[in-house]
């Protein structure tokens, strides 16, 4: 009887909550409370979510329900784990390439082996690059484009979006190209897109659709869907802008299917540190 009405409490709590349009469907434990990556692989049911930088370097298998079903320890440091992706074959990537103030020489993608995830422990690969145009570390205010919390696996390549930390620029990202293979690389500068000038306008998660039809972008403003892009500038096309009402520190977004996305936000001042559900 006491498990039902603490059941029926939180039920009646977050039904008086007002998400807009994202409907929550779990609360996260508490530690996730700083999640900054989400992603789902094909065929499995499994949540896969990472901590930022100051956490320790793991992976997090949580259900919708927002129950933690696996820990992974990753053998390698959290310099500043900002996203996640997987490939077509179940490996996963994390991406080591938060850069606040532009200056970091050590920007790296670890993968994942398929074959590590059902145990305790895990290997990593290194993937290592820079951006072709970055040349001074770190480069002058108005230059602060290098930073990035946001990536996906396509093609056996990865796209890296950046966030700004200019001022009046901070909605600005350019999209970059690397090989998905173990190596030293350049990111190749393949397309820009301007969100806004003001902070909540950055780009904090990226995904793109099983069909390769659809790229998402998350802000703490807006969602945005891009589509019938030109081969693989994926900010190049038509763009659709989804609102986001609710306001949080929204870091994570993956698709669950091709019409329905999952959205994570880090806890901060009493509010987020959620699963939410959208569709479109």
């Amino acid at each position: 009887m006491k498990k039902l009405l603490i059941s029926f409490c939180l039920l009646l709590f977050f039904s008086c909550q007002n998400f807009g349009q994202l409907e929550m469907i779990a609360d996260l434990p508490k530690v996730l409370e700083e999640v900054s990556g989400t992603e789902t692989i094909k065929g499995s049911d499994l949540i896969w979510m990472l901590n930022d930088s100051g956490n320790q370097p793991k992976l997090f298998a949580v259900s919708e329900e927002g129950k933690i079903l696996k820990e992974i320890y990753v053998k390698t440091k959290n310099h500043d784990w900002e996203d996640l992706t997987a490939d077509k074959n179940g490996n996963l990537y994390i991406g080591d390439f938060g850069n606040n103030n532009s200056k970091r020489k050590n920007l790296r993608i670890l993968k994942v082996d398929k074959k590590y995830l059902n145990k305790k422990n895990a290997e990593v690969e290194k993937i290592e690059f820079e951006y072709e145009d970055q040349n001074k570390f770190p480069p002058k205010k108005k230059n602060l484009f290098f930073d990035s919390e946001s990536f996906f696996y396509y093609n056996n390549h990865f796209y890296i979006f950046t966030k700004s930390r200019t001022k009046k620029k901070y909605g600005k990202t350019s999209l970059y190209r690397i090989p998905a293979e173990k190596g030293k690389h350049k990111a190749k500068l393949i397309g820009e897109f301007d969100n806004g000038k003001k902070l909540d306008s950055w780009i904090t998660s990226a995904d793109i659709s099983d069909d390769g039809k659809k790229v998402v972008l998350l802000s703490q403003k807006n969602i945005l869907i891009f589509t019938d892009f030109k081969g693989d500038n994926f900010l190049s096309g038509n763009v659709k802008e989804i609102e986001l009402t609710h306001k949080s520190q929204k870091e994570g977004i993956t698709f669950k299917n091709n019409n329905t996305l999952l959205i994570t936000d880090e806890k901060s001042g009493g509010e987020g540190g959620n699963l939410y559900k959208i569709k479109f």
